[in-house]
């Protein structure tokens, strides 16, 4: 009962929130923004120190590389956050914007207003980057938020939440515009994804089981964040250098984000050209492969046979899964099967099959000539990202300003009545 009344209190405070940051101006939201960045390179220090503990805590349980990645905060990674935090502010506010105006026959004039969505639940594991991404991104869309982060990350948590409520509090916005869960308690997130009339979006961010967690205890819409099965297709045109760079890229910058690719797909005339030259690079950065026979015989058998399971596994860790295909329409086929509807590219050089591939894999993000890394919120100029969404309603990919908010119709009138 304690915990219960514990969350129930701090969702009532992000709904009674609400109001203030609907009547928020853009100046005074942004203006809350500026002190968030301000403050996180005042306690840059206090942050690292915070995750240097998690860190070792971390360590000490056993957590693997894929997590500790996840949860490292670096100098770098510092002000790239910061970055995104001038990014939001420098965007467009969609609060109150109009569109989609005509005048019905009976001089009523239709539109539509963007809005925001209300209160979001956020809950996710390991990023602490997620903490300040959620809290800025709900704050210029005009929601508030609870967020309920992973216990490996609490302390670097309380750390960015506590830039955030001073922020706010320096800005005459309500604290509790921004909450941040500090009992992580497994029984927590049932409780907070069933308090529906206090929160109005839940958003999971995590792997399978907790999303299915999340699905199976809530009434309230999920906007659905689940794992990153992604893929290349090295088609029969690829450019050699650019089929390789991009594999090289895609698998090896970081392979515990949602955007790595975990399988390798090649057409079969380009097989025996690029695996060994791929297999070499792969090995100088000690990546494990996993191949189908066809790719076990072009590389002697040096390499450990695929199974089925390794066609719809997230590795998050250095090892891939190489299958040789026929051709484009195989190559379709096995991501829309064995995908998780995330990120997908094809290296072609052919436009037919180019403009095939954007038309018929069914994934939030779909590449041309490009590393599945780029399917990121920063990347793409939406300053962060508060997930990247998988589902096919409401909104898909990465979801940033717009993809929290929704729209109501709006009618002005002159007096008219209906007959």
């Amino acid at each position: 009962m304690e915990l219960t009344k514990y969350i129930t209190d701090i969702a009532k405070a992000a709904k009674d929130a609400c109001f203030s940051l609907n009547t928020a101006s853009t100046v005074q939201k942004n203006q809350v923004l500026s002190f968030i960045a301000k403050g996180l390179s005042v306690e840059r220090d206090a942050i690292l120190a915070a995750n240097e503990t998690d860190m070792s805590l971390a360590r000490q349980q056993g957590v693997d590389s894929a997590l500790l990645d996840r949860l490292q905060l670096t100098q770098s990674r510092i002000a790239a956050m910061i970055d995104g935090v001038h990014q939001v502010a420098a965007l467009e506010d969609p609060v109150g914007e109009m569109d989609e105006f005509r005048v019905l026959p009976n001089g009523i004039r239709l539109g539509k207003m963007r809005v925001p969505l209300g209160v979001i639940g956020m809950i996710y594991e390991s990023r602490p980057n997620v903490t300040l991404d959620a809290a800025i991104l709900c704050l210029k869309a005009g929601n508030s938020c609870v967020l309920r982060g992973g216990s490996e990350a609490i302390n670097t948590n309380k750390a960015i939440a506590s830039v955030i409520s001073s922020s706010l509090k320096q800005a005459s916005l309500p604290e509790t515009a921004v909450n941040l869960l500090t009992n992580t308690d497994r029984a927590g997130v049932d409780i907070l994804v069933s308090l529906s009339e206090y929160i109005d979006v839940i958003i999971p961010r995590g792997g399978k089981g907790l999303v299915r967690r999340v699905n199976e205890k809530t009434r309230i819409p999920v906007i659905k964040h689940l794992d990153g099965i992604c893929h290349v297709y090295i088609d029969a045109s690829a450019e050699a250098e650019m089929a390789i760079n991009i594999a090289i890229n895609a698998k090896t910058s970081r392979y515990g984000t949602c955007n790595t690719m975990e399988t390798l797909l090649i057409h079969a005339s380009r097989a025996v050209e690029l695996l060994p030259l791929l297999q070499q690079k792969y090995a100088e950065k000690g990546v494990e492969l996993r191949g189908c026979e066809r790719t076990q015989k072009i590389l002697n058998d040096n390499i450990i046979p695929a199974s089925e399971v390794d066609w719809s596994t997230e590795y998050l860790a250095p090892i891939l899964s190489i299958k040789v295909v026929n051709g484009i329409n195989e190559a379709i086929s096995h991501i829309n099967y064995y995908g998780s509807h995330h990120t997908d590219s094809i290296v072609t050089n052919d436009l037919s099959n180019a403009q095939l591939f954007l038309r018929t894999v069914d994934s939030s993000s779909v590449m041309v000539n490009a590393s599945t890394r780029f399917a990121d919120g920063y990347e793409y100029g939406l300053g962060a990202e508060i997930g990247i969404s998988t589902d096919k309603m409401h909104v898909r990919g990465p979801v940033g300003l717009y993809g929290l908010t929704s729209q109501k119709w709006i009618a002005l009138g002159q007096g008219q009545v209906r007959l």
